[in-house]
């Protein structure tokens, strides 16, 4: 029974034996308090800049419908699996949306990286959790892994932000993750002006697998923000196979073009 079910009831009660009625008031004044705080910090979409749906939302449908989605997790011949050919055995991979310079997803990851949103990649990752259940090739998996950040990287960040979006693709997809399955033992220089071998030579020997006994056996889908030469998630991918019988497909939010 609701509050105001409840309300109701309570009223008919003492109507009948005659009690005076104390009305909840705490109903109206938590609405007024919320519509107060709105007035003055509105919840806004992160792309338009226009006031969002609700207050669990980032951005609004309008801004949503517009981003340039992938339809990789259909396609086993998409360009993201084909990265990766030659370099390590991948059984799937997927992104959600293109990654263009200047665009509405760039505008996205730059505010989930370095604005303190992390709630962007877990909205992103049950959005996209609930598209990859309807495809064949993400139905055995068992664990979902993040490309992890050097601890004094996250600490300054306040959340590693390919573990957010693995938060929202396991509460989505009803699978299991495993924020701390790989660790970074050292802390690397920057990729940007790497090429793909110096970028694998870079983060190689500064990961490490975390509990492999758990792993064994299993299917994990390992998870990262933005794929471009592929390397930090090759070298990720080369560790996991080391352990007994494992299987790796790979998600991000998007794939640089």
């Amino acid at each position: 029974m609701s509050v105001f079910e409840i309300d109701t009831v309570t009223r008919k009660w003492q109507k009948r034996y005659r009690l005076p009625y104390k009305p909840n008031i705490m109903i109206p004044v938590k609405k007024y308090l919320i519509s107060f705080k709105e007035l003055f910090y509105p919840q806004l979409c992160l792309i338009c800049n226009e006031h969002a749906l609700s207050k669990n939302r980032q951005f609004c449908l309008e801004c949503e419908g517009g981003l340039p989605e992938t339809d990789f997790h259909f396609d086993t011949e998409n360009q993201m699996l084909e990265k990766f050919a030659g370099r390590v055995k991948i059984e799937m991979a997927a992104a959600c949306f293109f990654f263009i310079k200047t665009g509405r997803i760039q505008q996205l990851m730059h505010a989930l990286k370095y604005q303190s949103k992390p709630k962007i990649g877990i909205q992103i990752g049950a959005y996209y959790g609930n598209l990859l259940k309807q495809s064949l090739y993400f139905q055995s998996i068992d664990l979902i892994i993040p490309v992890p950040l050097h601890p004094r990287k996250e600490k300054l960040r306040g959340y590693n932000q390919s573990d957010a979006f693995a938060q929202g693709l396991a509460n989505s997809m009803n699978i299991p993750w495993l924020k701390n399955g790989l660790i970074r033992t050292e802390f690397t220089e920057t990729q940007t002006k790497k090429t793909v071998i110096e970028r694998f030579d870079n983060v190689a020997e500064a990961l490490a697998v975390n509990r492999s006994s758990s792993l064994i056996n299993k299917h994990i889908l390992l998870i990262d923000d933005v794929m471009t030469t592929g390397a930090t998630l090759e070298a990720c991918t080369v560790k996991l196979l080391q352990i007994e019988n494992v299987k790796v497909s790979i998600v991000t939010i998007a794939f640089a073009i």
